[in-house]
């Protein structure tokens, strides 16, 4: 029966100690270290001296033995931060500070220090089927990475802080699926819902204050479950057909429009300066006939006929010249006078360069007139008057 059992009456007021004193309370330390040494200075007394009597080596030995659990301790006090790491110094359990990098010493069993790595990546993985806002099901795949920034925070915080940011993550993951349609979680719209999932993650370990800190959120690809999985596949090619003839589109467009916009821009210069063409004649035939008026006061019908035979000399120098005579015995005499004037000129530029040319008939259909016809010799009155309408 056990020392402290309501039914030991006889020993219910011995302690472990060996004590009979009812009002018994907390030991001394001093008489405790005392009878510690007595017993261990008794101990090796005896051994030293064979069960009879006390050996004067004794106080020695239990020094030396005391020097080397001295040693020990010192020691056993030494440690390395890496270079990585910080260290979280406890003093009795209780928070005192940072410990850099690099070899420290720390008194065992009064300090303890807890290394942190705070720059090395850690990646939180998350994945699962979940039930989108169409209400689908889905299979997502979440990574997150994340630092630790305040290792006192991280190891103090929270209980465990890995595994509260693992908790966050999936209601947050889970509450972004569940409101995107399956068809934007599948195509275009992972990019958002990474995004959406990212801050709301560090909405929800802001109020913990964990010492973590969130570096990316990388969202995996997402599939549907394996029955739905080909016509799930053909719905994403045709997207991707749709988004690849709408780039394609884009493309043309940025082709065909800068060269639009150029053919208008010379359309409108060209009207423009078909406009001041057209202002700029009419306003110089204006003041052509503003000069002209008072001559046309003076002398009406001078100017009349001296303008009659400038248009007339106007139109007929811009056309073919045939000379026809038919008033002399009914003998028509044909002159084509634009061909004897080429025929002049190559004949100029010939002797010009001393070289030969062969003669050519001016027409190609009928004889060159000649000296036994009957036509009359052309005057230059006549040449005139026909030029010019005969009056």
């Amino acid at each position: 029966m056990a020392w402290n059992e309501p039914g030991n009456k006889g020993n219910g007021d011995r302690d472990p100690w060996g004590n009979k004193n009812k009002n018994q309370g907390p030991p001394d330390l001093d008489a405790v270290l005392g009878k510690l040494g007595r017993r261990f200075t008794a101990l090796f007394g005896k051994k030293a001296s064979g069960g009879h009597g006390r050996s004067p080596i004794s106080g020695t030995a239990f020094a030396i033995v005391i020097g080397l659990i001295v040693i020990v301790w010192v020691i056993s006090g030494f440690y390395t931060i890496k270079e990585a790491q910080r260290g979280v110094l406890l003093r009795f359990g209780s928070y005192q500070g940072m410990v850099a990098p690099g070899l420290r010493w720390k008194p065992t069993f009064v300090d303890k220090v807890i290394p942190v790595d705070v720059e090395s990546i850690r990646s939180l993985p998350a994945s699962g089927f979940m039930l989108t806002e169409d209400e689908n099901v889905v299979r997502v795949e979440l990574d997150v990475q994340y630092r630790v920034t305040e290792p006192e925070k991280y190891l103090f915080s929270v209980t465990n802080a890995d595994d509260s940011l693992r908790q966050a993550t999936d209601s947050a993951l889970r509450y972004v699926i569940g409101h995107t349609s399956m068809d934007d979680i599948l195509t275009v719209g992972r990019e958002k819902v990474r995004q959406d999932t990212w801050q709301l993650i560090e909405k929800i370990i802001q109020p913990y204050d964990m010492g973590l800190s969130v570096v990316d959120v990388n969202f995996l690809p997402a599939r549907p479950p394996e029955e739905v999985k080909e016509a799930f596949d053909d719905a994403i090619a045709a997207q991707e057909d749709e988004q690849t003839f709408i780039r394609q589109a884009e493309a043309y467009k940025r082709e065909v429009e800068p060269k639009a916009r150029g053919q208008v821009q010379r359309l409108l210069q060209q009207a423009e300066a078909y406009k001041q063409q057209a202002v700029l004649k009419a306003q110089g035939e204006v003041a052509q006939f503003d000069k002209l008026l008072p001559e046309y006061r003076q002398a009406p019908e001078v100017t009349r006929q001296r303008l009659y035979m400038e248009t007339m000399e106007s139109i007929y120098g811009k056309t073919s010249k045939v000379f026809l005579d038919s008033k002399n015995n009914g003998n028509l005499l044909y002159l084509p006078i634009d061909k004897l004037m080429e025929m002049q000129k190559n004949k100029s530029n010939a002797d010009d360069s001393g070289q030969m040319v062969p003669s050519v008939n001016p027409s190609s259909d009928k004889p060159a007139p000649s000296s036994s016809n009957n036509s009359a010799p052309l005057r230059s009155s006549d040449s005139r008057s026909d030029r010019y309408g005969r009056g």
